[in-house]
């Protein structure tokens, strides 16, 4: 230790403690278990939740893939919940990123109740448009300009 300088210790040790303060980043990717569930506050504020399932593979010791899933409960806010009420469905494919939070509440039971909710600030459709099924879907048609000869140029490529 003669070899490090104090002050140079002393700015570590305070690095390393602003570095340990914690991380709360929560990624997901899955399917939606069912459609979303919308509310509105007295002030406009809006809240969509729905629950996520997100499944792993492995093989067990007989060569067997086994699926485990895990469901996971989603909360939007404001922005995000417009585009999950208007978009999502069950078995959408979403990409989120958040936070965990757990709320605490008494039941009507006076028992004491808790959930863990992932509180998402950041969220990604995949997976398309779905099919003639589902709600507002519409058959791709192309438009004019695609029928039109694509011009000529003098490009060597």
């Amino acid at each position: 230790m003669g070899r490090y300088k104090p002050d140079l210790i002393l700015i570590f040790v305070e690095l390393n403690q602003k570095i340990m303060a914690g991380v709360n980043k929560v990624i997901l990717l899955g399917n939606l278990g069912k459609d979303p569930e919308s509310f509105t506050f007295e002030n406009g504020v809006k809240k969509v939740s729905f629950s996520l399932a997100t499944t792993e593979s492995y093989k067990d010791k007989e060569g067997n893939r086994v699926d485990q899933t895990e469901w996971h409960n989603v909360v939007l806010w404001r922005g995000l919940a417009d585009v999950a009420e208007k978009y999502l469905n069950k078995g959408s494919q979403v990409y989120v990123e958040g936070k965990i939070k757990t709320r605490a509440w008494d039941d009507k039971d006076g028992n004491k109740r808790y959930t863990t909710e992932i509180y998402a600030d950041n969220m990604t459709m995949l997976g398309g448009k779905r099919d003639q099924s589902s709600a507002g879907a519409q058959e791709a048609k192309p438009s004019p300009v695609d029928d039109a000869p694509a011009p000529e140029d003098d490009l060597p490529f």
